[in-house]
């Protein structure tokens, strides 16, 4: 077990209030009222103290994918440690359904071992008029025995579904992942918005990477972007990288929907962490170049190299969203979806030890999680 320690001296984001010059004080892998007297106090002055990241849509980092290899896995997670991402949900991409059946078995035993906290079926549910980095002819309409063999290969650890909602089996299918307890997300879509609207009636409650891969705003046809801003039963999904969205973007689903409904995620496939160079995104070819990855052939966005450290760097200095807003989209929000507030999320008495050091240009200078230091604390 970790010695008990204490964090003196930040810049604390708690809920509801920043405190300065506040202590955070770890007894094992929990954050504690009062540590003991025979803690060790690290004077962590001129930083700010933020709980740790939690990203629900992520497929890889570090030159590995949630796709491959049990290697593969572990690297792609501790990448995004390293970068303050304490709890990451992995993701899939479209592939063969007994591949993904095959993978689902092998991620669920990451999610019982606790490494992850559940798994993310992006395709192969969704329109081939939205795919995106997908592949066309392994995509499928989601009708509810298909997607029921992905929930039951998961073993209880899948967390969230994308599907495009207007396909056959659509709305069914939504209605079979919420009686399972399973997030039925929106996107790769091109439905409408009466058609969005019956969705969300249905029981979906995520916008996946929201205006990506779906129609546009029109003053005329206002499509499923309208129907996913305005609904208080909906999160929505960005993906903060100064790619997907126009800073100007980003901010109007930021004013619409409000902090509390936003979700910064990376969709990090797996270049996040390594560079520009070649990659495959399932079976697809991806070309990474100054940071943007985008399919070999036809030149899709294929996914981000982004991790939630530099989202949240962004989101603060370059789009004015105060800190606190920024914790609420990188750790609040994604944790209550996970439905793990109760551990995750906040800097609280009786939760994970999971916390992030930034300096004060918001660069990570340590990582906790569960009271053990992933990287140890950077202060010179």
């Amino acid at each position: 077990m970790a010695p008990s320690l204490v964090l003196a001296g930040a810049r604390v984001v708690l809920p509801g209030a920043v405190v300065d010059g506040g202590r955070v004080s770890v007894e094992g892998t929990r954050i504690v009222a009062a540590a003991a007297e025979s803690a060790e106090v690290v004077d962590v002055t001129g930083h700010w103290l933020v709980p740790g990241f939690v990203d629900i849509h992520n497929h890889g980092g570090g030159g590995a994918s949630f796709s491959g290899t049990p290697e593969d896995i572990l690297t792609a997670i501790r990448t995004h440690r390293r970068h303050g991402t304490t709890t990451l949900v992995a993701s899939t991409v479209t592939d063969e359904m007994d591949l993904l059946v095959r993978q689902a078995g092998l991620l669920s035993e990451f999610a019982e071992q606790g490494e992850i906290a559940g798994i993310h079926f992006e395709g192969p549910f969704i329109s081939p008029c939205r795919k995106g980095a997908h592949s066309e002819e392994l995509l499928r309409d989601p009708e509810p025995a298909e997607v029921r063999k992905l929930i039951d290969a998961a073993r209880g650890r899948a967390t969230m579904v994308t599907l495009a909602t207007e396909l056959p089996g659509g709305i069914d299918s939504v209605r079979l992942l919420a009686e399972h307890g399973v997030i039925a997300a929106i996107g790769h879509t091109d439905a409408g918005y009466e058609q969005t609207v019956e969705a969300i009636d249905a029981g979906a409650t995520v916008a996946t990477h929201l205006f990506n891969a779906m129609p546009a705003l029109n003053h005329r046809a206002p499509g499923p972007i309208a129907a996913l801003l305005e609904d208080e039963r909906v999160t929505v999904e960005l993906i903060n990288d100064g790619t997907h969205l126009h800073p100007a973007t980003l901010e109007l689903a930021f004013r619409h929907a409000g902090a509390d409904r936003v979700a910064f995620i990376t969709d990090a496939m797996d270049a996040a962490g390594a560079g520009d160079g070649r990659y495959m995104l399932g079976p697809l070819e991806v070309e990474v170049s100054d940071g943007v990855a985008r399919l070999v052939e036809g030149g899709s966005i294929a996914g981000s190299t982004l991790t939630l450290d530099r989202a949240f760097k962004r989101a603060v200095t370059v789009d004015g969203l105060s800190v606190r807003d920024t914790v609420t989209a990188l750790s609040v929000n994604p944790a209550r979806l996970l439905g793990l507030s109760d551990r995750i999320g906040s800097l609280e008495p009786g939760k994970d030890a999971d916390l992030v050091l930034l300096d004060a240009d918001f660069d990570v200078r340590g990582v906790m999680r569960r009271g053990e230091w992933v990287v140890a604390p950077q202060l010179a």
